[in-house]
């Protein structure tokens, strides 16, 4: 199992890496994509969360979050459970950057599988099927 978890392992991160060529689009760096992706996905959150979730402390996310600030891609609002705290959210032009970042990455990989025969589409799919299992993330089946 351990060759197998090996090959995957690599493969996955040579997909991503191919897949995350077409964020260049967006011109925001993978730190700053990378946390917009966050709130996006999991926000609002607060600053302390989004850097536990990128593994990195707060002090290293902060001129993170400020930089999305600044370009209007996310607002600061007051954590209504904690008035010395504040809440990250995505704007509209956040998200539909984050949609429009996934979209091409999306089509992209889209297109590759494209040229796969039949065959192999299928049992893709059925990979697909188990390792949304293996990870515990919810089956999205087209």
């Amino acid at each position: 199992m351990t060759k197998l978890a090996d090959r995957l392992h690599s493969a996955a991160i040579h997909l991503l890496r191919r897949v995350r060529r077409e964020d260049d689009v967006t011109g925001l760096s993978a730190a700053r994509l990378s946390a917009l992706s966050v709130i996006v996905f999991g926000g609002p959150i607060r600053i302390s969360a989004l850097a536990r979730a990128e593994h990195v402390r707060t002090p290293t996310m902060t001129p993170i979050v400020a930089a999305l600030e600044a370009e209007g891609l996310i607002t600061r609002e007051a954590d209504q459970s904690d008035a010395r705290a504040s809440l990250l959210r995505a704007t509209p032009r956040g998200i539909r950057i984050m949609a429009e970042a996934r979209s091409r990455r999306v089509a992209l990989l889209g297109s590759e599988l494209q040229r796969l025969r039949s065959k192999d589409q299928a049992a893709l799919q059925h990979a697909v099927d188990i390792l949304e299992r293996v990870v515990g993330a919810p089956s999205k089946h087209s």
